[in-house]
């Protein structure tokens, strides 16, 4: 077989190079093509071990990004002096961030540790079984590894040469590991990610397609100076099939061009996209029905756009609250865990003004008295407050912040309810709503961005999720308040 070619050392290994130009591959016999069909196989998986060890430019920028990120650590008696400490793969469907995660495994176990440990994560394990399972099935074909997930039907850990990879779900953190792997991050609990970092000796990753916008890694992780951060789209990935990419494009709502992208936000004509400001429509996929915002901006443009079933997608932010507006104010409070959120509330009869103020845990009426002091809260406005009592005990609660803030001379009292939280969800929803940009304007605008609808099975059902809703309570308080509903049985909603 050698006759076809010779040996040469390229990239640390010996690889066969073939030379068929002296050759007549007509007259050839069928043993001699068989051998060469062999060897041209054998050259493949070469070539693309190479690709592994050496990637070319045009490799997918994920695979670049955490090879480079990788290869640039130092260690000093196992203290990492320089370098990212993980990397985080942000983006749209089919950029390749998955693809890349399993090709820096297989890199990783042929041509950088001996014998290592790898831990891949998911929210659940059997989630591994329609994701991961079939990556590495193709991928360790295309290096010509061993290879049992062709015919194993679970499969919690397996080795490519002397190194493990563990498959864990469900919560579990594991043991010890070198390095970690955290595939669709946006579903895994922040425990697993904190408990999983402190035994990772090496480094780590997390992928994930942007489908929040408010989530522990983008407050706890990405900020992070050791922490490397790459955002990439399926324009990215040059190995996107036809079918994947029609797909993708059948989700965008407006025509091509005529919109662009900044700070993660869509822009027409100067102004950000909302209902009033809306680029010309995608008629093909309007009328294939296939047209979807939220698919667009999240699985195509890779944005951090707003969930499905947010109840309020559209609000409009204000650079100063009116001047000519009679005012009142509005406060959920927050004690240990939850924010207490602090308003300032005007309304017309086509409009809503509100402007946050504190956005913080207060657990006490004499702090809370204090932080209005220093705001120069008038003592003679209405503060609407919320009338929950669940969290009365130990003289914290409901009542005692309401009785603590009137001894402190506040006009402060409990709100009182007549129709439930949905209702008053819909009269809100009948008038644009303006957030003033304040200083604390970012928190009010991740919970209009994520203070959505339960779903069941998909179906979006008439119950908000109690999440996201400190600054739309104490706004909703106030709008109750405004519109003078009273009744003081009514039960919290």
């Amino acid at each position: 077989m050698q006759r076809f070619g010779q040996l040469v050392t390229h990239g640390g290994d010996k690889k066969f190079m073939i030379d068929l130009s002296q050759y007549d591959l007509e007259k050839l016999s069928d043993e001699d093509l068989l051998s060469l069909n062999s060897l041209l196989e054998d050259l493949e998986i070469d070539i693309k071990k190479e690709n592994l060890y050496n990637p070319p430019p045009e490799s997918n920028p994920n695979y670049l990004f955490l090879h480079n990120a990788i290869k640039n650590q130092r260690y000093v008696n196992k203290k990492l002096i320089s370098g990212y400490r993980g990397c985080i793969l942000e983006g749209s469907s089919r950029s390749g961030k998955t693809w890349s995660g399993v090709d820096i495994i297989i890199w990783l176990c042929l041509y950088v540790e001996k014998q290592c440990t790898i831990n891949i994560y998911r929210e659940t394990y059997n989630e591994f079984k329609t994701t991961l399972y079939d990556d590495f099935k193709r991928r360790l074909d295309d290096f010509g590894l061993p290879n049992k997930f062709h015919d194993a039907q679970e499969i919690k850990n397996f080795k490519i040469g002397k190194s493990t990879i563990h498959f864990l779900g469900d919560g579990k953190h594991g043991g010890g590991c070198d390095y970690a792997f955290f595939n669709e991050g946006m579903f895994i609990n922040q425990s697993v990610f904190d408990q999983t970092e402190m035994r990772c000796r090496k480094f780590w990753w997390i992928d994930y397609n942007p489908s929040v916008t408010a989530h522990w890694i983008f407050e706890s992780v990405e900020k992070r100076d050791d922490v490397g951060f790459l955002r990439t789209t399926f324009k990215d990935n040059p190995f996107i099939s036809d079918q994947e990419l029609n797909k993708i494009y059948s989700y965008e709502p407006w025509e091509p061009g005529t919109y662009y992208i900044e700070d993660d936000n869509v822009f027409y004509k100067g102004k950000l996209v909302d209902d009033t400001n809306q680029p010309p429509p995608n008629k093909k996929n309007i009328d294939n029905g296939t047209a979807n915002e939220f698919m667009w901006k999240c699985y195509g443009l890779g944005l951090r756009g707003a969930q499905t079933g947010v109840i309020f997608p559209y609000v409009r932010y204000i650079d100063e609250f009116p001047k000519d507006l009679g005012y009142m104010y509005g406060n959920d409070f927050g004690f240990t865990n939850d924010p207490n959120a602090f308003v300032k509330y005007a309304e017309t009869e086509k409009e809503i003004f509100v402007e946050l103020l504190i956005y913080e845990s207060i657990d006490n009426p004499d702090t809370l008295a204090l932080a209005y002091d220093k705001m120069w809260i008038e003592d003679d406005l209405p503060i609407v407050c919320d009338s929950s009592d669940k969290y009365t005990g130990e003289n914290k609660g409901t009542v005692e912040m309401v009785n603590g803030l009137q001894e402190h001379g506040y006009n402060a009292f409990k709100v009182a309810k007549k129709k439930g939280i949905v209702y008053w969800i819909g009269f809100m929803k009948q008038k644009r709503i303006n957030i003033v940009k304040s200083k604390l304007y970012k928190k009010a605008k991740t919970e209009a961005e994520n203070y959505k609808w339960r779903e069941i099975n998909g179906i979006s059902i008439n119950q908000p999720i109690d999440k996201h809703n400190h600054f739309w309570d104490a706004t909703r308080y106030c709008c109750m308040e405004w519109n003078n509903e009273f009744d003081d049985t009514e039960e919290h909603s």
